[in-house]
């Protein structure tokens, strides 16, 4: 009896501790959340935090006129405008891989490609490589001390985290005031563009430091959950090379492969890119198994119960888009790469309405999905059409979810050159985006 006590006493405590832990746990994940709203703003900025988003900087959140101007960012006219910009930063990025003797990190060498992206193509900023190079290692030095405890020490994280942020801010302040100048020829217009826009029109005309601010934001948004999606693509194919086979075959079967590249007179358009469906199948699945967030903070706005338990109005709730995928009973062995629950014949996803969220749900749910879908769609069409590409170890490495999903390794691989259009590329690429300004 006395052995069945303490066993009682030991579990009752265990349970306690493990209560506590996840107590402080929330605790310490929201003033994390507040300490990264506070570290990427300069003092003197008034912008508040977003309620029920923990600080996470979605800047639609900020006041209801930016959603509406992310509507615009993200519509299907300027995706359309959008596209073949994307399609020549890929393109540039895989010539790159393909010449480097050695293999590649893929983690990191998507997350320069995710930066690029956001840079030339969203941001619509004309630097050149040496600049590109600059801010990219600024900009992973920011990244690097986010969550640093805010102890403003000489080679304290937070120091250097503050250090990255005012020298990256310097030079988008540079980026921006020389805009204008470099816009002569320009055929679209890019987020920044839409938000100053949009700003003017709602009398609320946006101060450089809040400029400097949302690009920082931007930025940040389109690249770790970019790049890690990018890379569990790559590995994904790798992993399912008659998945990579059934894509070249849909893409021969829309006339858009011929003799191992793309057919230069059939240029990729939004609507044909959409209609490619076991293209879309591909990226559901890598985003289902792969989800780069594991999960999301969201405030209680009224009381309700769950599973018998009871969640008051104002508290702070994580919901895990990890363990929902993982779990919900709609999707048919779980652990399989299987492109097909999504076609129309099985159509998984839609048995429930909140099984299937690697962006979120509901009104919070990511504003740039449709941007982040099309950017690893083309990746996809040019990994199938105009790369080769194998694993340079012996296994496949660990996969870790922290801070997102990426291998522990990076994952390493070796890209073989591009196609005799190589040139071509590269000529397009400084035509379109001013690489060498």
């Amino acid at each position: 009896m006395l052995f069945d006590s303490f066993d009682l006493i030991s579990a009752l405590a265990t349970l306690a501790a493990c209560l506590v832990s996840m107590a402080l746990l929330v605790a310490v994940s929201q003033q994390l959340w507040q300490l990264r709203w506070t570290a990427t703003r300069d003092k003197n900025c008034k912008l508040p935090m977003p309620k029920g988003s923990m600080g996470f900087p979605f800047i639609g959140e900020t006041c209801h006129w930016l959603v509406q101007v992310f509507a615009k960012v993200f519509s299907h006219e300027a995706l359309e405008s959008y596209l073949p910009k994307i399609q020549q930063v890929i393109q540039e990025s895989l010539r790159v891989w393909s010449s480097n003797p050695e293999p590649i990190n893929v983690y990191r060498e998507s997350q320069r490609l995710s930066f690029t992206m956001a840079v030339r193509v969203l941001l619509g900023f004309r630097v050149g490589e040496d600049e590109m190079r600059h801010l990219f290692s600024t900009f992973q030095d920011f990244v690097n001390n986010l969550f640093s405890l805010p102890i403003d020490l000489p080679f304290s994280g937070y120091r250097k985290g503050i250090r990255a942020r005012d020298t990256l801010q310097k030079s988008i302040e540079k980026a921006i005031r020389e805009k204008p100048l470099r816009s002569q020829g320009k055929d679209y217009s890019d987020a920044l563009d839409v938000l100053m826009e949009s700003a003017k029109e709602n009398g609320s005309e946006l101060s450089m430091q809040e400029l400097k601010e949302s690009t920082i934001e931007l930025i940040f948004a389109a690249f770790a959950t970019t790049a890690s999606a990018s890379t569990s693509l790559i590995m994904a194919l790798l992993r399912h090379p008659q998945v990579l086979e059934r894509l070249r075959e849909e893409l021969r079967g829309r006339g858009l492969l011929n003799n191992g590249c793309l057919c230069p007179e059939r240029e990729l358009r939004l609507d044909t890119i959409v209609s490619l469906k076991y293209l879309d199948c591909v990226i559901k699945e890598v985003l289902r198994l792969y989800t780069p967030v594991s999960g999301a903070y969201r405030t209680a706005m009224q009381t309700f119960e769950l599973d018998g338990v009871q969640i008051p109005k104002g508290w702070s709730v994580m919901y895990s888009i990890r363990d929902t995928h993982d779990t919900a009973a709609v999707f048919k062995d779980v652990e399989a790469f299987d492109p097909d629950r999504f076609s129309q014949e099985r159509s998984e996803d839609k048995e429930g309405r909140f099984h299937y969220l690697p962006f979120g749900g509901g009104v919070r749910s990511c504003l740039g999905k449709q941007l982040a879908t099309l950017f690893l769609r083309i990746l996809a069409i040019e990994l199938a059409s105009t790369s080769r590409f194998e694993l340079a170890t012996r296994h496949f490495p660990r996969v870790v979810t922290v801070p997102v999903v990426h291998p522990v390794d990076g994952l390493k691989v070796k890209f073989y050159g591009l196609d005799s259009n190589q040139n071509e590329i590269l000529e397009k690429s400084e035509e379109l985006l001013g690489t060498t300004v």
